[in-house]
């Protein structure tokens, strides 16, 4: 069996691609960079990260993108012996604009070497390519209307205008003007397109509803590319927005894929929301079994529902949870971390060969340069571990620690800086989800500590998190339990826009402007039970 979510932790927008026995996903990783993550996987059970191909200036550069802007919904396909790649690099999005610039790259192999990219429009987001058995290549975009209030006392329309279809070669760019194939269902908010083609049928999915608890994915179909399109006589493919206890919320924002033996399946994106709708985990990747009847496709299980447990292609095993022990030797960064926003990663951090050297930047909040690098919460309980081998602050503008982290506006930080009053010292800086101002909170008081290295750790259960630090001595307990439920997709006051997930981590800042390095040796991150 196939057990949901395949991809835990912050990968939302799965688009999903087989070559020959091979399946690739591809999921959204807004402002953290290398940009889009893509795993692989023989069996839709086990998931290995394959490569995150945005990773130089000239394919993409996040200075300054807002918190949950960058990169939205990929689309990964695999056509004429190579990789496509269309992504959404989203400058805006709050009011009314997106500035949501649209971009091509391809690879012959999915570990590249990848292309600097192709513009290929601007209309709105969640682009999609879709290759014909002609050969014929199609592009679709949602179109985003901006002017989408009341005007001159006739009824506000929907600012989600409709999925537009255009013709794209190598040789020409796109082809003729865009045009509107579909408007969507009743639902709304129609976004996310993708087409698949079969017995002489185009399907079109899309995703619909938003992507809070309203999600589903919605399916029509159409004799001609260019419709119209009738929707499937249940509407939505897959939705739990009627059921709210469902194990798998959100569920919606997906693509079809066919196994060699003619199976198909439907990956979608879910949450895991703990009790009071927080979802630290974010959106995560499922995927479904399916059935044609009638040349309409249903979930095998019968019903919109996912399902935690689906049926899958042979008897693989599922990889039970394994601590993760990184000492930071050699000269690259372990493949779990990201930092975000700049393609310029050597002004925020080197590997020193036994050590990961952090370069204080702008502040925790800032939108263009932050020494900060983190990985994925996976789980709903874990304990992460580090030690700050080195950091000799000079002023309480440096400091330098073990943070939990969603954005700028939502974080807890277990820092070692400085005060005129201590001298060398810890600090627990919490910002629990104050939009739009952004405010911290200091949640205990600052203790000295020595000179020399600090182990410092995390222990997260649920909607509670616990600091701990150490030094010459055994593990000690700093300041309360925080509400890590803030560090989620609902949490605080910044729901409007947070599309990501939950991140643990090491930080340095420096407002001083003069880069005071920290050093840091290990970063232990373990599950539950392991």
């Amino acid at each position: 069996m196939i057990r949901n979510p395949i991809l835990p932790g912050f990968n939302p927008d799965p688009s999903i691609c087989r070559m020959d026995d091979e399946y690739f996903i591809a999921t959204s990783t807004f402002e953290w960079f290398p940009g889009v993550q893509i795993h692989r996987s023989k069996d839709l059970v086990n998931w290995d990260l394959a490569c995150r191909p945005l990773d130089r200036a000239s394919q993409l550069d996040m200075r300054g993108n807002p918190d949950s802007g960058g990169i939205w919904a990929p689309c990964l396909s695999y056509s004429d012996n190579r990789f496509w790649l269309v992504y959404t690099d989203v400058k805006r999005l709050d009011g009314n604009f997106k500035d949501a610039h649209n971009y091509l790259v391809t690879s012959p192999m999915i570990g590249g070497p990848w292309s600097d990219p192709v513009h290929l429009s601007s209309h709105g987001f969640d682009p999609s390519l879709f290759h014909d058995d002609d050969g014929r290549k199609w592009y679709l975009v949602l179109q985003w209307n901006h002017v989408s209030s009341s005007v001159g006392g006739k009824p506000r329309t929907s600012a989600f205008d409709g999925i537009l279809l255009q013709e794209w070669s190598e040789t020409e760019g796109l082809i003729g003007e865009p045009e509107t194939i579909f408007s969507g269902s009743s639902l709304g908010l129609t976004e996310g397109p993708h087409l698949y083609k079969r017995n002489g049928w185009y399907y079109l999915t899309v995703a619909e509803g938003g992507t809070g608890y309203n999600h589903a994915v919605t399916m029509a179909r159409s004799r001609s590319i260019k419709g119209p399109y009738e929707l499937h006589p249940d509407t939505h493919l897959i939705t739990a927005k009627d059921v709210l206890d469902w194990p798998l919320q959100r569920a919606g924002h997906g693509q079809i894929v066919e196994t060699p033996d003619g199976g198909v399946y439907h990956t979608h994106l879910c949450s895991r929301p703990l009790p009071g709708r927080f979802s630290p985990l974010g959106r995560e990747t499922a995927i479904q079994k399916c059935v044609w009847r009638d040349d309409w496709l249903y979930l095998e299980n019968g019903g919109p529902l996912p399902q935690v447990e689906v049926p899958g292609l042979n008897a693989a095993v599922a990889r039970p949870p394994q601590k993760t022990e990184r000492i930071f030797v050699g000269n690259e960064l372990p493949p779990e971390f990201q930092w975000p926003r700049t393609p310029h990663p050597e002004r925020l951090f080197t590997l020193t060969g036994s050590e990961l050297r952090l370069t204080g930047r702008e502040s925790i909040g800032s939108w263009y340069e932050q020494s900060l690098v983190a990985r994925r919460q996976e789980h709903i309980t874990y304990r992460v571990e580090t030690t700050l081998s080195g950091f000799k602050p000079d002023t309480y503008q440096q400091a330098a620690g073990l943070t939990t982290y969603y954005n700028r506006h939502k974080f807890h930080l277990l820092a070692v800086s400085r005060t005129e009053e201590l001298g060398r010292c810890l600090m627990l800086m919490s910002c629990p989800g104050n939009w739009p101002d952004g405010n911290m909170e200091f949640p205990a008081a600052h203790i000295a500590i020595e000179d020399g290295p600090v182990d410092l750790a995390v222990e997260v259960t649920g909607a509670q998190q616990q600091f701990f630090w150490r030094q010459k001595a055994d593990w000690s307990p700093f300041g309360p339990e925080l509400d890590a439920s803030v560090i989620s997709d609902e949490g605080g006051r910044g729901e409007h826009a947070s599309f990501t997930g939950a991140f643990v981590g090491m930080i340095a800042f420096d407002t001083t402007g003069c880069g005071k390095t920290a050093e840091f040796q290990r970063f232990s991150y373990a599950p539950e039970g392991t």
